[in-house]
C-alpha cells in the first residue's frame, strides 16, 4: 500500500484526539451517517431472506478466496478472449508503472477517473502527476475531494465531512466556470459540477477505473454508481485501463444476484443503484486494458484470521454504525480505508509497519455492531482482538504481560497475589506513575476487596 496516503500521520489515538475537538466535523459525519444507517435499516428490512443472503454472501467470497489463483487465471483467460489485454501488479509501483506506460502510449497527457479505492490505495494520481499526466476525478464526492486538495474520509461518501455551504465555496473558489448565483442546494451544485465535467468527457481519451465485481467465468467487470459519470468515463473514451484488486473476483454470472441485492442495500439505502456497468473485454473503438493487483492480498490471504478481511465489498454498512468512526471521522484512521475495515485490512496490507498500523486494531470499542451490519459478514471484532495480539508492544508492556500470564496460569501464585493485593489495598494508587499514567488517565482503578471471592467462597463453605 502506498506510504503517501496518510491523512493524518500520527497514530489513531493522536488523530482522533484533534477530530474529535471538531464540533462540525461531528455534526456532519452524525447526520450522514445516521441518514444512510436509517435508509439501509428500511430497505434490508424488506427482505426477509437477508440473513440468508448474506450467509450466500460469506460462502462465495469464501469459495474464491479458497480458489484464488485457478479463478485470476480464468479472469485473465476470459478478457484475453474478449479482446482485453490482462496485467499483473504485484505492488503500488508496479502498478503505477503498468498505468503510466499505458498512459504515455496513446500520447494523452489528461485522463478522467472512475471512482476507485484500489487507484487511490496506490496513490495513483500522485504518481501519474509526477510522470506529467493529470487525473480528473468525476465522481462527485471524489471531484469535492480534489478540488479542495483534501483526502477522502469514507468509502461511500469521501467528502462526508462536508457540508453544502463548504462544497459551495470549493466550487466557488477551484473551478473555472461557476454558474451565476451559485447556491448550496445539492441540485444547484451538482449542476455546477456536471458543467465542469462535461468538457473532460467529451474530450478526454483515456479513463481509469476499478470494479465493484470481475466474475472469473465470462471475464466481466462491474461497477455501481449513482451519478451516470462512471458511465461516461467507460463509454466514451478510446481506452479504458481498470485497477482492481484480485479479491474482487466472483466465480460464475449466476453469483452476481445475491451481491447486487446485498451491496445497493448495505452501502446507499437503495434496491439496485441507479447505473449499473457491465463490460466484457474490449469492445469497438475502445482498448481495455486490465491490471490486476496484490498489493499486499496474497499476504493477507494467508492469515487464517485475517483473510476474512479480503471479502469486504466496500459498501461502508461498518463506517456508518460505528461509535468511533461517527466521533473521529475518516481522516483518523490515515488511510484510503477508515472506519472498522480500515482498522483491519490497512495495518494487514501494509504489514504493521509503522506506528500508525499498529494503532489502527485499537480504534475500536469491540461493540460488534460492525460484525451485525457487514453483508458478508466480516467479524471484525474477531480480527482486531487477533491484530492486537500481534502488534509490538513495548518492552514494559511486554514485561507486564508476562508477568500478568505467570501469575494467571497458577491458581496457587493467583491466590497469594490476590491476598497480597487485599494486604495492600490501601496502598495502591489511584493513579500509577509515569509511562502507565496514561492507562489510569482514561480509567478508574477498581477498589480492591477485604477479602477476594476465592478465600470468601472457602470461608462459607467451611461454614
Amino acid at each position: 500500500m502506498s506510504s503517501t496516503f496518510l491523512g493524518m500521520p500520527g497514530s489513531f489515538p493522536k488523530n482522533a484526539a484533534k477530530a474529535v475537538q471538531n464540533s462540525q466535523l461531528r455534526y456532519n459525519l452524525r447526520k450522514a451517517t445516521h441518514t444512510i444507517r436509517g435508509k439501509r435499516a428500511n430497505v434490508v428490512g424488506e427482505l426477509p431472506d437477508w440473513q440468508e443472503l448474506r450467509a450466500a454472501g460469506k460462502a462465495i467470497k469464501d469459495e474464491t478466496l479458497r480458489h484464488l489463483d485457478r479463478y485470476l487465471v480464468q479472469m485473465e483467460e476470459a478478457v484475453t478472449r474478449a479482446g482485453g489485454h490482462v496485467h499483473w501488479a504485484r505492488d503500488a509501483d508496479e502498478a503505477n508503472r503498468i498505468v503510466g506506460e499505458l498512459i504515455k502510449a496513446t500520447g494523452e497527457t489528461e485522463v478522467v477517473k472512475v471512482k476507485s479505492m484500489a487507484t487511490q490505495e496506490i496513490g495513483l494520481n500522485e504518481a501519474l502527476a509526477a510522470q506529467g499526466v493529470t487525473a480528473y476525478e468525476t465522481d462527485l464526492a471524489e471531484l469535492i475531494v480534489q478540488l479542495g486538495d483534501d483526502f477522502p474520509s469514507h468509502i461511500l461518501v469521501p467528502a462526508i465531512h462536508r457540508n453544502r455551504a463548504e462544497i459551495r465555496e470549493i466550487f466557488l473558489d477551484k473551478m473555472e466556470k461557476v454558474p451565476e448565483g451559485l447556491t448550496d442546494e445539492p441540485r444547484a451544485l451538482a449542476e455546477a459540477a456536471r458543467l465542469h465535467l462535461r468538457e473532460r468527457f467529451l474530450k478526454s481519451k483515456v479513463a481509469i477505473s476499478g470494479a465493484n465485481f470481475m466474475v472469473a467465468e465470462t471475464g466481466t467487470l462491474v461497477v455501481l454508481e449513482s451519478e451516470g459519470n462512471g458511465r461516461m468515463c467507460l463509454t466514451l473514451p478510446e481506452t479504458l485501463i481498470s485497477v482492481v484488486g484480485i479479491e474482487k473476483l466472483l466465480p460464475a454470472w449466476r453469483d452476481l444476484e445475491v451481491f447486487l441485492q446485498l451491496l445497493p442495500r448495505s452501502s446507499t439505502g437503495e434496491r439496485m443503484n441507479p447505473y449499473t456497468s457491465m463490460w466484457t473485454g474490449s469492445v469497438e473503438g475502445q482498448d481495455f486494458h486490465l491490471v490486476l493487483l496484490d498489493n499486499g492480498r496474497t499476504d493477507v490471504l494467508a492469515d487464517e484470521v485475517g483473510r476474512q478481511a479480503l471479502r469486504c465489498i466496500r459498501c461502508s454498512a461498518c463506517l456508518n454504525v460505528c461509535p468511533v468512526y461517527e466521533r473521529a471521522g475518516g481522516h483518523a484512521y490515515g488511510s484510503v480505508y477508515p472506519g472498522p475495515i480500515g482498522a483491519i485490512l490497512t495495518p494487514q496490507l501494509r504489514g504493521m509497519s509503522s506506528e500508525l498500523d499498529a494503532s489502527l486494531p485499537y480504534a475500536s470499542s469491540l461493540c460488534g455492531a460492525c460484525f451485525e451490519a457487514c453483508p458478508v459478514a466480516i467479524d471484525i471484532p474477531e480480527v482486531l482482538v487477533d491484530l492486537r495480539a500481534k502488534v509490538r508492544h513495548k518492552p514494559a508492556e511486554r514485561a507486564g504481560m508476562r508477568v500478568a500470564g505467570w501469575i494467571l496460569n497458577d491458581q496457587v501464585r493467583l491466590a497469594k497475589a490476590q491476598r497480597l493485593a487485599t494486604r495492600f489495598r490501601k496502598l495502591v494508587p489511584k493513579r500509577l506513575p509515569g509511562p502507565l499514567s496514561a492507562w489510569t488517565d482514561t480509567r478508574d482503578l477498581p477498589d480492591i476487596p477485604e477479602e477476594s471471592f476465592r478465600d470468601w467462597w472457602e470461608r462459607n463453605e467451611r461454614a
